[in-house]
This record gives C-alpha cells, sequence and structure tokens, in this order.
C-alpha cells in the first residue's frame, strides 16, 4: 500500500506549475464557493428541502460554508491540502446525490463531479512542490 511519505516523493518529483494553478484554482473554487452559501442562503435551504426531514439543515449549512471557505484558503495555499479536501469529500457526495433526489441540473451536476475528480486527484497528488506544506517541510 502506498504511504502518504511516497506519494509526496513522487508529487515533488513530478512537479508542475500547471498542477499548483490547478490546486490554487480549485481552492479559490470553494472559497468562492463557501462565500455565495453564506450569501445566498435561501437558495442552499431551498437546494437541501428535499432531504427537510432528515434533521440538520442548519448544521448541513454551517458544515458546508465553513468547509468551503476555510478548505478553500487552505487548499490554495498548499496548507494540510489532503485533510481539506478530504473534508469537501461529503460536500461533493451530497452535491452528486442531491440532483438525483431533487430537480436534476445537469450543469450542476458536471460541475460536481469535474470538481470531485480534480478533489480525489489532490488527495492522491498532494498539495506539490510548490506549497505551504512543502516550505514548512524545508524549512523556508
Amino acid at each position: 500500500m502506498l504511504s502518504i511519505k511516497s506519494l509526496n516523493k513522487w508529487a515533488n518529483a513530478h512537479t508542475y506549475y500547471w498542477l499548483d494553478i490547478l490546486r490554487v484554482a480549485l481552492g479559490v473554487f470553494f472559497f468562492i464557493k463557501g462565500v455565495n452559501f453564506i450569501s445566498q442562503t435561501e437558495t442552499l435551504v431551498e437546494l437541501i428541502d428535499p432531504l427537510k426531514g432528515f434533521g440538520g439543515t442548519m448544521l448541513v449549512v454551517h458544515y458546508v460554508a465553513s468547509a468551503h471557505l476555510v478548505g478553500g484558503i487552505l487548499i490554495a495555499f498548499g496548507l494540510l491540502t489532503r485533510w481539506a479536501l478530504i473534508v469537501q469529500i461529503p460536500i461533493l457526495i451530497g452535491a452528486i446525490l442531491i440532483n438525483f433526489v431533487g430537480v436534476m441540473n445537469a450543469s450542476n451536476l458536471i460541475l460536481a463531479l469535474v470538481v470531485s475528480v480534480f478533489t480525489v486527484f489532490f488527495i492522491f497528488y498532494g498539495s506539490g512542490k510548490h506549497s505551504a506544506d512543502y516550505m514548512m517541510k524545508m524549512g523556508y
């Protein structure tokens, strides 16, 4: 089984600026989505309406907003990237499933699937060589 250390060594040996730009863009995307959830809570509550009987609607709203805001910043800077992305996984699963429980919106489904693919990729790839994690590890 691959360890985190071996994944980091492989990622640092195969680092490219476009991957770092993609990681930063993913972090900015999550941050912007968090800001959107805070500014449009009625839209989010309406989106979660099919799950109303399951309880914890406000818990979900607060979890999504805080995870996107804090996680987006951490991902963009490359600090605790894997942990920040793992926290995003339940939200992305919910974003995919909400299309099948509620009204199907193809563009939101495709967006959630694409972001999920990038999220899983960076969970395995890590933050890369041009990140705060790497800088702290190397003692810059």
